[in-house]
């Protein structure tokens, strides 16, 4: 095998598998995938832009982590509390969800008053 530069290495990811660029040339090498490791603030950070109301989607793609991965937290998360914060958090989230619809309602009925 010969030995090459880093820098002239280039990886890519295409159907579950690990790539290497050479020179603009695909070798076909499969790459040991790396694992990445966050912290507890980021996780933390990471769910509590989720329990603002930002779905996982966005907020997986703004942190560049999966969405699976989220999820994982979110579930880790809700698994070390008890059944009544669990309850707790799913009506805040409902309260927050009916509040914003409360609003959008409300500019509506501004709108259509107006007109008539």
């Amino acid at each position: 095998m010969e030995r090459t530069q880093w820098s002239i290495l280039r990886w890519f990811r295409f159907d579950g598998r690990y790539y290497c660029l050479k020179n603009g040339t695909m070798k076909g090498q499969k790459a040991k995938p790396v694992r990445r490791k966050y912290d507890e603030d980021f996780k933390l950070q990471a769910l509590k832009m989720i329990e603002n109301g930002q779905s996982v989607r966005p907020v997986a793609q703004q942190l560049g982590v999966g969405e699976n991965l989220l999820h994982k937290w979110k579930h880790n998360k809700l698994g070390n509390h008890s059944l009544l914060e669990q309850e707790n958090a799913q009506l805040k989230t409902k309260i927050k969800l009916l509040e914003s619809e409360r609003e959008i309602l409300k500019k509506a009925l501004s709108i259509f008053s107006r007109q008539m």
